[in-house]
C-alpha cells in the first residue's frame, strides 16, 4: 500500500512513518509539506513525474502555502484522483472542519491524539483496516 502524508510538521510526520511501519500491512510512504506540493505529486507536476499514485491520503488541515481544506475540494473535483480515499488527520477539534472536511467528501476525520501509544495504535488501526479489509480503487 502506497500512503501519501501530507504534513508541514516533521515530527508529526516522523511519528506517523514510524507507527506506519509497524502495521502488518506492507507500506511505502511518501511524506510532503504542504497543499502545493500535495497536489503537485497527485498531478504528477513540477519535480513530481514519477510519482506512485497513492492508495490512501492522510490530509493534515493546517498547512502552508495551501490549507488542507483547499487540497481536499481540488481532490474531489479531479476525475483523476477523486477515487483515492482521503483521511483528514488533524489537531482542529472545530465543527466546522470536521462538516467541511465531510462535506467534501473526506473518507473519515481523525483527531491526532495527543499520547504517543494512542497515536502508534490509531495509525495502525487505520491502515490495517485499508490495507487488510477495504477494497481500494485502481487508477
Amino acid at each position: 500500500m502506497h500512503v501519501l502524508l501530507v504534513e508541514d510538521n516533521a515530527g508529526d510526520a516522523r511519528l506517523t512513518i514510524e507507527a506506519l511501519n509497524e502495521t502488518s500491512v506492507r507500506t511505502q510512504v511518501s511524506v510532503v509539506q504542504d497543499g502545493i506540493e500535495a497536489l503537485a505529486f497527485l498531478r504528477r507536476e513540477k519535480g513530481h513525474a514519477n510519482s506512485p499514485r497513492p492508495d490512501l491520503i492522510f490530509l493534515d488541515l493546517n498547512l502552508p502555502r495551501k490549507d488542507g481544506r483547499t487540497v481536499l475540494v481540488e481532490i474531489r473535483n479531479d476525475p483523476a484522483l477523486k477515487l483515492i480515499p482521503v483521511l483528514i488527520l488533524t489537531s482542529s477539534r472545530a465543527d466546522s472542519d470536521i462538516n467541511l472536511s465531510y462535506d467534501h467528501g473526506a473518507n473519515c476525520y481523525l483527531l491526532k491524539p495527543n499520547d504517543l501509544d494512542t497515536y502508534f495504535a490509531l495509525i495502525r488501526a487505520i491502515v490495517e483496516f485499508w490495507g487488510w479489509w477495504v477494497s481500494l480503487p485502481t487508477a
